[in-house]
């Protein structure tokens, strides 16, 4: 709520001070008013008499809360960095007088994350050397003599060398900036007592949004054509002139239908009225329940009802889907779960779609599959040998390819940064671990210094390691 400040009297909620501080800053008039008691840590513009003329009509065209509020990429002002160099490495440094050290391999989207480190009293040093993926030399230095906690990237090698340096240098957290840990040698981290933290529970949506964008572009040959386009080639229309395929009342199939996966199927079940059937190590009773309420509202609203299937093997889904998107997770029993075998079960002009983990796919077999099926078409979004690709992927135009951005929206980017910086402080604070699978939406989106904070949001060998949980 918009209440004034207890100190200033000043309304604090951040929709208002957002305004203020836009319309202030236009008239070079505002300051800080600190020690906010209403919200600790928080900054309170003051509103001054000068502004009062202004404010109005601001206040009648202020942005949505869900803009200003919501967005964990922007709920706070920018603080301010210094460009220096640490350890032999080019940094950025947020509150140079922090009196714990946490090391960010990788700038991060947003400025919330930031906030997060530096209420909890933490010198932030963000690594801006130009290498892409730093080598575990490289962040062994960055980490040096003294390092509270660090904070890392799923490209990077987190096993004994750098888990046994950032113990020997003082640290007490580490977390990986992404939900999957593949690249964390948890056992290692846990012989030298870090908690290892992820960033689950944000990108829900984002991923099946890519992965239903990439359906989308496969099918109805997106990239082809705007290539066709840039190249010069368009002449006028022809009736045959990238035909693809219609989705709309085809079958969908899910394998693995955790969250995303049964995000992705309703956004085709219910954009497309596609059927479905999926696959699923565990029963989904609620998933079911929700595609046969949707299939009875499509009937009792004139339309024909969606079907649905229980696969009881994921050969089932292959070969009865006009697309197959992949949502399962990557263990020794799913590498290379899609082989030259099961892509021959699979529909002449099928789609698979792979937004989940790049060796979950044979990744050799696929190219020559796209080779000799012309009308077969894939989206994909990771890579068996990320960064690269397999010889001939590229070459082949019925294969969509992006660069691993499925969580690429800035409400989720921003919202991993947040858990990360989170899982950081939170431990360096004594805060308890929320259980796995908590709501972690308040830590992207609830005011900082909300006591619902106090607390680690996912520490991943919390139990190994006898972390106090949060009841």
């Amino acid at each position: 709520a918009c209440e004034p400040c207890e100190l200033c009297n000043v309304r604090t909620c951040i929709c208002f001070t957002q305004t203020l501080l836009a319309a202030s800053k236009a008239q070079g008039t505002y300051k800080h008013v600190t020690n906010c008691k209403r919200i600790p840590g928080a900054m309170a513009f003051r509103t001054l008499a000068s502004l009062r003329g202004s404010l109005g009509p601001l206040l009648m065209n202020q942005p949505s809360k869900q803009n200003l509020f919501h967005s964990s990429a922007s709920a706070f002002a920018p603080l301010a960095s210094v460009d220096t160099t640490v350890n032999g490495l080019p940094v950025k440094v947020y509150n140079q007088d922090g009196s714990k050290r946490v090391i960010v391999t990788k700038d991060l989207p947003g400025d919330r994350w930031v906030n997060v480190l530096v209420n909890a009293g933490c010198r932030v040093e963000v690594c801006t050397d130009p290498e892409t993926i730093l080598s575990v030399p490289t962040i062994k230095k960055f980490i040096g003599s003294k390092c509270d906690g660090a904070i890392g990237q799923l490209t990077e090698d987190w096993s004994d060398d750098l888990f046994s340096a950032l113990k020997t240098a003082g640290g007490k957290a580490f977390s990986t900036y992404a939900v999957g840990y593949n690249n964390v040698n948890i056992p290692d981290a846990t012989k030298h007592g870090i908690p290892v933290g992820n960033t689950p529970g944000v990108l829900t949506e984002t991923t099946a949004e890519i992965s239903a964008a990439l359906t989308l572009a496969a099918a109805r040959r997106v990239v082809e054509a705007d290539e066709f386009m840039r190249a010069g080639l368009y002449k006028g229309w022809l009736p045959t002139l990238f035909v693809g395929n219609l989705l709309q009342h085809k079958t969908v199939g899910v394998i693995g239908a955790g969250r995303i996966g049964q995000a992705y199927a309703k956004m085709m079940v219910e954009g497309h009225k596609m059927d479905i059937i999926y696959y699923d190590l565990f029963p989904q009773p609620a998933f079911e329940k929700y595609l046969a309420n949707y299939s009875a509202f499509c009937a009792a609203n004139g339309e024909r009802p969606i079907k649905f299937t229980v696969a009881k093997t994921a050969e089932e889904v292959l070969k009865a889907s006009d697309v197959v998107s992949l949502h399962m997770l990557l263990d020794k029993s799913t590498v290379h779960f899609i082989n030259k075998e099961r892509l021959n079960m699979m529909k002449r002009d099928a789609i698979l779609v792979n937004a989940a983990r790049g060796p979950v796919v044979d990744e050799t077999a696929l190219v020559a599959h796209l080779q000799a099926n012309p009308d077969f078409r894939c989206g994909l979004d990771v890579f068996e040998d990320e960064p690269l690709m397999k010889t001939g992927l590229k070459d082949c135009k019925n294969a969509v390819i992006v660069p691993h951005i499925a969580s690429a929206s800035l409400w989720t980017r921003g919202g991993m940064a947040t858990l990360a910086a989170s899982n950081v402080a939170g431990i360096l604070q004594g805060f308890p671990i929320l259980p796995q699978g908590s709501d972690v939406i308040p830590f992207v989106e609830a005011p900082l210094g909300s006591p619902e904070l106090n607390a680690t949001p996912s520490i991943v060998n919390a139990g190994e390691l006898k972390l106090a949980m949060k009841n």
